[in-house]
């Protein structure tokens, strides 16, 4: 371990840090103009900069800064000057748990910045009189800050927390079935394996299709002649135009007489024209005529009251 750790820091005659502790600057900086950052550090083995640090020089000066910070008020220049110190000593903790987290699509500045919360909310939590090791705690909670992280942001669909849990459970139980039945599990199986419903199986299944997204102009990977996305999905459908007045008239039509409901039928199903009808139903062109227009006037008034 580095000799000045275990060397008392030495007491300057001024506020500003003798040259060894050039490092201590930026951190001095948050501190009230008169108070002295080696006043904070009475008693403390001296701090080197912290890139010079090594893991067990930083768990050892750790151990010291923790047992400072818990005798100082929280709220105090002296207990924020001590508890960023910590935060930046024990850094490359963060960086260790963001480095498994590589391959994914985000920035690794990102992945990084989020750890340092979990770092920081460690550092808040950590007891030394539990007699654990900080990175021990410590990692625990780094991981799982960033796993939150991705787990509230990587879905390209935001679904409850629920269905994303359900989600890895399902892959779970999906990978352990798979090797044991040597094909892929049913739905009935891995609710069986999982204690749910088939119902709740198949809900976290359409739930997975949620996590990523395909852009509308990507290309299939496979055969490139088939086009976008977008050109083989999402055509208009002319016949959903009609569908709210179809709903609306079939009451209507249910209430009209017999006749008028064939006429209609023969009128705008079969095609047929009024001269037709009348023939078919042995009446006259005229009449079958105003027996139409009455209907229609009818129709017409009671589509017109419900809207």
């Amino acid at each position: 371990m580095s000799p000045r750790l275990d060397a008392p820091p030495t007491r300057g005659a001024t506020s500003t840090p003798p040259p060894e502790q050039e490092h201590l600057k930026p951190i001095a900086q948050d501190l009230a103009p008169d108070v002295d950052p080696t006043d904070v550090l009475a008693g403390l083995p001296e701090i080197p900069p912290y890139e010079e640090v090594g893991a067990v020089d930083a768990r050892a000066l750790s151990k010291t800064l923790f047992a400072r910070l818990e005798s100082l008020e929280e709220g105090t220049y002296a207990y924020s000057y001590v508890r960023n110190t910590l935060v930046e000593l024990n850094l490359a903790l963060v960086k260790f748990a963001a480095s498994r987290f590589r391959s994914r699509s985000e920035p690794m500045e990102d992945i990084i910045q989020v750890g340092t919360i979990g770092l920081i909310k460690a550092i808040d939590r950590f007891e030394l009189s539990r007699g654990v090791e900080f990175p021990t705690f410590a990692m625990p909670t780094i991981i799982g800050e960033i796993k939150r992280f991705f787990r509230d942001t990587s879905w390209s669909v935001r679904v409850p927390r629920r269905l994303q849990e359900l989600r890895l459970d399902l892959a779970k139980a999906g990978d352990e079935l798979a090797q044991k039945l040597d094909r892929a599990p049913t739905v009935v199986e891995l609710a069986e394996r999982l204690g749910i419903s088939n119902e709740e199986v198949v809900e976290g299944m359409a739930a997975s299709n949620a996590y990523t997204a395909s852009s509308l102009d990507a290309q299939p990977e496979d055969d490139d002649s088939e086009g976008a996305l977008a050109d083989r999905i999402g055509y208009e459908d002319h016949g959903l135009e009609g569908i709210e007045y179809v709903e609306s008239l079939k009451p209507l039509i249910a209430e009209l007489p017999s006749r008028d409901r064939q006429i209609l039928s023969l009128r705008f199903v079969a095609g047929l024209t009024q001269s037709e009808i009348g023939e078919e139903l042995g009446i006259s062109q005229m009449h079958v005529s105003r027996l139409l227009s009455r209907t229609l006037v009818r129709l017409r008034k009671g589509l017109t009251v419900e809207e």
